[in-house]
């Protein structure tokens, strides 16, 4: 074994996290089971931290723009509109948590939705009950199970241990606050300052193996990821072989037109998806998953 740990720090509502998927899809895939890979929910949206907006309209318009602008950057595709910013990251948090429970392919499934929710349909799931309204249909999950996990003392103490590591940042990344200029891009992964100190930015990724530890902060190109694994982990093997599009689209169940590129030896879209056309690019959806298939006659009635 390569002896390689794995910290993904992330947030269900962060459109740079959302525009990074297909190279952490890759790179979990790659890896297999040589990693131990775990997400840390940072909380982006936490409103204990954060004031209210005084006009959540005009706060809603300059965020669109925002997002539009990552998306534009990463290649990920946009919600036609985002109705409101996310109000509250804790209850995807918490449900993206307690999905683990269930397995690693269910949990995936989950956090993958519970994004989905924020970038296709412009719909925050930022309450319980928009949490659950968004999961529904979601293949495989047993969504009642996940709804009682959530809201227990256990996973609760698990996120809210999340949150205070996100604020607890490798000195390497806060080093980087004073040494990072426009030349190393638009998101590059410097801390950022939350009340009473800093957090990761997200996403991060935290890797520890025989060889030492390495922080790849902010958004990367997949080669960053690379150099950081054979840095710490020499003997870890990144498996080189890509699926079909249609065996991706089985697994995954929904892809962007970034994974089309980089997970599938098709490298274009598969047949039996279907397409829900957005603001910089189009998602292509497993025809078994329910609750995107009511997402997409919505957006094209």
């Amino acid at each position: 074994m390569s002896g390689l740990t794995v910290l993904e720090f992330t947030d269900p509502a962060c459109p740079w996290a959302w525009g990074s998927e297909p190279t952490f899809r890759w790179l979990r895939s790659a890896l297999g089971e040589q990693a131990d890979w775990r997400r840390v929910f940072g909380i982006l949206f936490d409103p204990d931290e954060d004031d209210p907006a005084p006009d959540p309209d005009a706060e809603t318009r300059w965020y669109q723009g925002f997002v539009d602008g990552v998306c534009g950057h990463t290649g990920a595709p946009a919600a036609r509109r985002l109705e409101w910013v996310c109000l509250n990251s804790w209850p995807a948090s918490r449900a993206a948590t307690a999905a683990l429970s269930q397995g690693p392919e269910i949990a995936d499934r989950v956090l993958r939705r519970l994004r989905e929710q924020v970038f296709v349909a412009g719909r925050p799931a930022d309450t319980e009950d928009a949490v659950r309204s968004a999961l529904t249909g979601l293949s495989g999950l047993d969504l009642d199970r996940l709804m009682r996990e959530a809201a227990s003392a256990e996973v609760q103490t698990r996120v809210r241990a999340d949150h205070a590591l996100t604020r607890r940042p490798d000195p390497e990344v806060l080093r980087l606050r004073s040494t990072l200029s426009r030349s190393d891009g638009p998101h590059p992964g410097a801390a950022k300052e939350v009340s009473g100190g800093y957090r990761y930015a997200l996403p991060t990724l935290v890797l520890e193996g025989p060889e030492g530890r390495a922080v790849v902060p902010g958004w990367r190109p997949p080669a960053a990821y690379v150099e950081a694994v054979r840095r710490v982990a020499p003997r870890a093997r990144l498996a080189g072989q890509q699926p079909s599009a249609e065996v991706a689209l089985a697994r995954w169940r929904s892809l962007t037109g970034p994974e089309v590129n980089l997970l599938t030896a098709d490298k274009c879209p598969p047949t039996t998806a279907l397409e829900i056309n957005l603001r910089h690019g189009s998602l292509w959806v497993h025809p078994a998953e329910r609750n995107l298939d009511r997402i997409y006659q919505q957006l094209t009635d």
